[in-house]
């Protein structure tokens, strides 16, 4: 195989004549030169130059190498731009992998950050159930996953970088008895008919844990998939149902929200990634903007008026 680099001297002795010029311009000994172009020629398995006066001319072996080497030469310099420009974070790409309701809170504030400051970087962006979506950034189909911290410990080799408690509130008809309370206590809602809104999967654990632990078990009678739905029943009178803050959609006017305590159910939303990865700048400001997303949505929560009367 021909050494890059000897080529490289090649071609300095072609451009400039003489082996003499081509060391000062190369900062080598003359020696040196001729011992570089002397290997590339037994690599050649021919001569590559011949004498010409006072000088060295190439022979038609050497000019093709000569040629070829100014065209790896473009290449290598390109390559060098193009990994300086990955390294610092001016181009390359992100997959990333979200659930439904952390997308106007946390992933749209948090990508529109990303387009400021990585520009050139292409964004992969599929919403996904947070189990596929973790074994896709274990498998390394994905960069980045936003989901509800699991039941068991993730995959060997994820790390998980909390973003936010997300509490649930309990949505009530406007006209329910509770509805002027402020807060409430989950065993209060024992008796009530219920309205599902959690598939399978550690949200649903989160209600039927607090649940349990306040001494009952729900009595569903609707359920759902999606928070808006789940809110449609409730706003029918079908039954009361517990709603993460992120899934309430903001204000509405045919539902009550009220906190609940003893105990106050939370799930926690995390981004997960791969230990050891590759840092990229523009997984850095990612990170970076999905925790400050999830600190400014708790403070504009935390700051907003309780929903309703009372």
């Amino acid at each position: 195989m021909l050494d890059v680099r000897r080529m490289q001297v090649l071609q300095a002795v072609v451009t400039s004549g003489s082996v003499t010029a081509a060391a000062a311009e190369l900062g080598y000994t003359p020696s040196a030169v001729s011992q570089q172009v002397a290997a590339l020629e037994r690599e050649a398995g021919t001569a590559l130059l011949e004498r010409a006066g006072r000088g060295v001319r190439p022979t038609a072996a050497g000019l093709l190498l000569t040629r070829y080497t100014a065209a790896i030469s473009r290449n290598l310099a390109e390559a060098e731009a193009a990994l300086a420009d990955l390294r610092a974070g001016r181009t390359g790409s992100l997959a990333v992998r979200y659930f439904g309701s952390v997308g106007p809170a946390l992933v749209a504030p948090a990508l529109a950050r990303l387009r400021r400051e990585h520009p050139g970087v292409r964004l992969d962006l599929t919403l996904l159930d947070p189990q596929e979506a973790l074994a896709e950034v274990a498998r390394g189909d994905a960069d980045v996953a936003v989901v509800v911290r699991p039941r068991e410990d993730p995959a060997p080799g994820l790390r998980l970088v909390r973003l936010l408690d997300d509490e649930y509130l309990v949505a009530l008809p406007p006209g329910h008895p509770l509805a002027a309370r402020r807060v409430l206590d989950l065993a209060e809602l024992a008796g009530e008919p219920w309205v599902g809104s959690e598939p399978q999967g550690p949200c649903l654990d989160v209600v039927l844990a607090a649940c349990s632990a306040a001494g009952f078990s729900p009595d569903f009678v609707a359920g759902s998939e999606d928070y808006a739905t789940a809110l449609g029943f409730v706003a029918a009178g079908l039954g009361v149902g517990l709603v993460p803050r992120l899934g309430t959609g903001g204000r509405r006017t045919d539902v009550v929200l009220r906190k609940v305590r003893n105990p106050r159910p939370v799930r926690t939303v995390q981004a997960a990634v791969r230990e050891g990865a590759p840092g990229h700048p523009a997984l850095t400001t990612l990170l970076e903007a999905l925790a400050e997303a999830g600190r400014r949505s708790v403070s504009t929560e935390d700051g907003r008026r309780p929903r309703g009367r009372g």
